[in-house]
């Protein structure tokens, strides 16, 4: 039987997930208006903030079974606002309180000042409905 190899890790996946958060709160800077390309774009970073959030805590397991407990807590409060951040985007996606966004994202802004965006890669179809999607998802 043969071995199994994840090709990409939780931190390959984690960086592109940050990118990808960067390049959208550039975009989202450049918007005179909150119109749907901006309602899908704050949509694509709740998912992505979620998704650098569960694989924080895939990561904190496994050095929880090695007994490294000084590194998954380093690691769990290192990377917690993600969570806090996916959930006051994501109230503010469904209330719709617009006027609160510019200081949203200026507190968020700090967690991405490391990663440099000289050149969008992203394209737009990657965020295509996930405002839409992001609405649905609870009452599946």
């Amino acid at each position: 039987m043969a071995r199994i190899i994840q090709v990409d890790s939780t931190g390959k996946t984690r960086n592109q997930l940050m990118r990808t958060c960067a390049e959208l709160l550039q975009r989202l800077g450049k918007k005179a208006h909150i119109d749907e390309d901006a309602r899908n774009m704050l949509a694509m970073m709740v998912f992505c903030l979620r998704e650098i959030s569960e694989g924080i805590e895939q990561s904190a397991e496994a050095w929880e079974k090695r007994d490294y407990w000084v590194k998954v807590e380093h690691l769990r409060n290192r990377w917690s606002w993600t969570d806090r951040f996916a959930a006051r985007i994501e109230a503010l996606l469904r209330s719709e309180r617009w006027e609160n966004l510019p200081e949203l994202m200026v507190e968020l802004m700090p967690h991405f000042e490391d990663i440099k965006v000289a050149r969008l890669t992203r394209k737009p179809s990657l965020w295509e409905n996930a405002h839409q999607h992001l609405l649905t998802e609870g009452s599946n």
